[in-house]
């Protein structure tokens, strides 16, 4: 009897860990890529500038650092206006003569003027942790970077001087002319590069991570020990999914969006935790 009762208490906690790990973690399949930004025929200015809010708010990720919360990154309600006043500093490196100019050049080329106090640590606001807007998971066409550029002199109150566009919108280099196929991620490399992680992360085997969030080379050392029985899957999982649970020491809550349990597959998210822990998928708890 006793044998009994405890395998039926085996049985009842392998059944809730499998349904946990089937349905607790919401199987959703992502959403589409952001897309590129296609025009025909001709454009006004006022659906340029809308243009460039969508895109600002949108597939531009530009809020996630350009905001109120944390500090991470100048706002920009003014880089409008303020523009000129940057290209007599001193400390500005770039060829910039207009405001469009220099936030093109900002955009494209972030290390020719960072603003006091936020630059990368240790370099003297020298070099700017912002990616280049045209490369990597953000991608900007030279249209979709003209209708931020509109969009940015918009609200600051000056003239936008961005010559509206006409036709279809150039596709980003190496774009191509069909959606994009929703592909699952399979490697670290692959999931950090569709979740934008980089651009906040440095990611442990990635190049090019960035340091506005808490880095996460560090975290097959420590993740196990950062909070109060949660193992280091479970801490990096619940990171994830939930990540105002727990907020690394120096860094701010309602930065890291939230909405990562309705965007990744419960084997996406298993890629990530086991690439972060260096296992492989399989092996070492990995399956």
């Amino acid at each position: 009897m006793e044998l009994l009762k405890i395998l039926s208490s085996s049985l009842v906690l392998i059944a809730g860990f499998v349904g946990f790990a089937t349905f607790g973690i919401p199987l959703v399949i992502p959403e589409l890529p952001p897309v590129e930004e296609k025009i025909t025929g001709a454009m006004t200015k006022d659906q340029y500038v809308a243009m460039g809010d969508k895109i600002f708010h949108g597939k531009g990720t530009c809020t996630l650092c350009h905001s109120p919360v944390g500090g991470r990154a100048p706002l920009l309600e003014a880089v409008g206006s303020r523009a000129l006043e940057r290209i007599k500093d001193p400390r500005y490196k770039g060829k910039a003569k207009t405001s469009e100019e220099y936030i093109r050049e900002s955009m494209l080329e972030p290390s020719t003027y960072v603003v006091a106090g936020f630059g990368k640590p240790g370099t003297n606001d020298t070099v700017s942790p912002m990616p280049q807007i045209d490369k990597g998971a953000i991608g900007l066409n030279p249209v979709e970077i003209g209708a931020v550029i509109s969009y940015l002199q918009s609200i600051a109150g000056v003239d936008v001087t961005v010559a509206l566009p006409t036709g279809e919108a150039a596709p980003a280099a190496g774009a191509s002319a069909e959606p994009a196929k929703v592909v699952p991620a399979k490697t670290l490399a692959e999931a950090v590069k569709k979740f934008e992680c980089l651009t906040c992360h440095a990611i442990p085997g990635v190049p090019d991570g960035g340091d506005l969030g808490p880095p996460l080379t560090v975290l097959k050392a420590e993740a196990g020990k950062r909070k109060k029985g949660l193992s280091a899957e479970q801490y990096i999982q619940e990171s994830i999914i939930s990540p105002n649970a727990f907020i690394a020491k120096g860094f701010e809550p309602d930065v890291m969006p939230g909405d990562f349990a309705e965007r990744i597959t419960v084997a996406e998210l298993n890629v990530i935790i086991n690439g972060l822990l260096g296992k492989e998928a399989g092996k070492e708890g990995g399956k």
